[in-house]
């Protein structure tokens, strides 16, 4: 009998700490995701990043449309060249795929490093926003929404108006 009055008085505590600890602290959340696509900053950095995209694929589109030329031409010639001069070129034909391959990874960095430079002061004024309206309501935590953010529940206050304000938008 006193192990469950020593097991009540332990999960009675427990409870009321509990409640006292959620009862002090003011939860908020907000879709991150949301609120930066919304940002007229980042949908113009999309627009530089999609043109920047397009000229990549245009240099290396311009290049696989060489070698498929050059291809053709070995192929057509083949039957009239040496068995020597048909092994250079197949070699020659795989150089020029190597380069390709490698300017898509160059490419492909480029445009990471990019993204990286462009989204990081977007991300950063975002930040600043969100604390700052989170202060001026008296907001303990902000926690993202987004889908596997850690959220279970999103019934405190959504930011997203609030910060979209802040921001003059």
């Amino acid at each position: 009998m006193k192990q469950v009055k020593k097991i009540a008085v332990a999960l009675l505590l427990f409870v009321a700490t509990t409640s006292f600890v959620n009862a002090q602290s003011k939860v908020a959340h907000i879709d991150v995701t949301q609120l930066l696509s919304a940002m007229p900053e980042m949908k113009s950095a999309e627009a530089e990043l999609k043109k920047l995209q397009e000229t990549y694929n245009a240099d290396i589109e311009g290049s696989m449309t060489e070698l498929r030329n050059k291809y053709t031409q070995y192929q057509n010639e083949a039957a009239a060249k040496s068995k020597e001069e048909n092994e250079k070129r197949a070699i020659e034909l795989q150089g020029y795929e190597k380069n390709i391959g490698e300017a898509q990874q160059r490419a492909q960095q480029e445009f990471q490093k990019k993204q990286a430079e462009l989204f990081a002061p977007i991300s950063e004024k975002a930040k600043a926003a969100i604390e700052q309206v989170a202060a001026a309501q008296g907001f303990d935590y902000v926690i993202d929404a987004q889908a596997g953010g850690g959220l279970i529940v999103a019934k405190g206050k959504d930011l997203l108006a609030d910060v979209k304000k802040q921001l003059g938008f």
